[in-house]
C-alpha cells in the first residue's frame, strides 16, 4: 500500500491521506473545490466548484501515476440537488467522453460551506 500526497496540495487537516494506491488501484479521498493557488476553498459558482474539485481529484491521480481517463468510479456529494444540472454540465466539460460509474449523494452541509465534494477510484494503468 502506498500513500499519495501531491506536492502542490496542502496536507490534510484531518487524519487521512489524499490518495492510497493498492494493487494497481488508486482510491482518492473526497476532494473539495480548493483553489490550489490560494489554498482556500472556493464557495462561488457551483460549476467552477465542480471543476476545481475534479482538478483536485486529477492532481491526486497524477501524483499516483494515473489520470481522470482511468477513473473507474466517482461519488459526488452535493449540498443541493437543484445544483445538479450545473454540476453535470461542468462534469461533462472536464471528463469529456470518459464515463466512469458514478453516484450522486445529496448531503445537508459540506465543510467550509462548499457545495460539492468528489471522491474517486481509478486504475493506475
Amino acid at each position: 500500500m502506498k500513500l499519495i500526497q501531491p506536492q502542490n496540495q496542502p496536507s490534510p487537516k484531518g487524519h487521512y491521506s489524499p490518495g492510497v494506491e493498492h494493487n494497481g488501484v488508486i482510491y482518492v479521498s473526497g476532494q473539495l473545490p480548493l483553489d490550489l493557488e490560494t489554498r482556500e476553498p472556493f464557495t462561488g459558482d457551483i460549476g467552477r466548484q465542480t471543476e476545481l474539485a475534479l482538478r483536485n481529484v486529477e492532481t491526486v491521480l497524477v501524483a499516483g501515476g494515473s489520470g481522470l481517463d482511468k477513473v473507474l468510479q466517482m461519488t459526488i456529494y452535493v449540498s443541493d440537488m437543484s445544483l445538479w444540472d450545473a454540476v453535470n454540465a461542468a462534469y461533462i466539460k472536464v471528463m469529456g467522453e470518459h464515463k466512469p460509474a458514478r453516484a450522486i449523494v445529496p448531503v445537508k452541509d459540506l465543510h467550509y460551506g462548499v457545495g460539492i465534494e468528489i471522491q474517486a477510484i481509478a486504475a493506475k494503468e
